[in-house]
């Protein structure tokens, strides 16, 4: 009998036949010999069925099957279907670098206080031609304050113990979108993060892509930093809180901006004057307000 897995991928997939398939084979080919594949597919029409037929003589791929839920249920279902110790996240149109998770295994400690180890990622389009590798700021322990601010720890790069992901509640299925950000910052009350500074994933942009729906992303993220905040008063402190608002609301702002939406960033500037007046990246978002309308109609 072979080993049970130590690591469990989840890969929630909906109408992605053109990628999935390379999307489970970046996952098969890890360099770690203790993996298994689990794949949800969320009630596709498309050819998914016929991507994923080629692996159902693998053991390491378990295939399950639902009606239409959403990424949050789907993700929630294959958490709770693994078997691993550890598990990540390969989205169905990325691809996992071969030795991700064996550079990663060695960051957990025996004591299990890290609970997350995340890295970096390039970015490749939609027929895989390589665009960039982006450069952020990246934290390490327990991130709780920074992480309010901004998502740093990049989703499929993650790598997290299972156990505490289930202790969690996994995702909040009331969000449609920043569903990892909600859950990173309800593991980093009481856990700490780990970051290796190297690229792990390919991550693909395409055009119709969910992540590039901003202003739904936006509103997420509002509300889910309301209500960690509601639920752990304490755990930023209060010029944390302020210095996360602000940047959230100039994100939003540089965002309207680019749409040509002067009032509506103007809001947003506003706000942020009021709990951090003196940021930086407010006031260079203040200057762009003053110049030419940029629209992109």
């Amino acid at each position: 009998m072979s080993e049970a897995p130590l690591v469990s991928v989840v890969t929630a997939t909906y109408n992605m036949g053109r990628y999935v398939g390379a999307a489970v084979e970046s996952v098969l080919a890890q360099s770690h010999p203790r993996m298994e594949a689990v794949v949800v597919d969320d009630g596709s029409t498309d050819d998914t069925a016929a991507a994923l037929a080629r692996f159902a003589d693998d053991p390491r791929v378990k295939v399950i099957r639902q009606e239409n839920a959403g990424q949050t249920v789907a993700k929630n279902r294959g958490l709770h279907e693994a078997r691993g110790e550890f598990v990540g996240f390969c989205d169905a149109d990325d691809l996992w670098l071969p030795r991700k998770v064996e550079r990663q295994l060695p960051l957990f400690d025996d004591a299990g206080r890290v609970a997350v180890v995340y890295g970096r990622f390039e970015v490749i389009d939609a027929e895989g031609r390589f665009l960039r590798a982006p450069r952020f700021p990246a934290h390490a322990g327990r991130i709780t304050e920074p992480l309010l601010a901004d998502n740093f720890v990049h989703f499929p790069t993650a790598l997290a113990r299972r156990d505490v992901l289930l202790e969690k509640g996994g995702f909040d299925e009331s969000l449609t979108m920043g569903i990892d950000y909600d859950l990173w910052l309800r593991v980093s009350v009481d856990h700490d993060f780990a970051f290796l500074d190297e690229i792990l994933v390919r991550y693909r942009v395409w055009e119709g892509q969910m992540s590039r729906r901003m202003g739904e992303r936006f509103d997420n993220a509002f509300r889910l930093m309301t209500a960690f905040l509601e639920r752990h008063p304490d755990s930023v402190s209060p010029a944390g809180q302020r210095a996360a608002w602000a940047h959230t609301h100039v994100s939003r702002a540089l965002w309207h901006l680019e749409e040509g939406r002067r009032r509506e960033a103007w809001r947003d500037f506003r706000s942020a004057l009021a709990r951090r007046p003196w940021d930086r990246r407010l006031w260079r978002g203040l200057l762009g307000l003053a110049g030419p309308v940029r629209s992109r109609t």
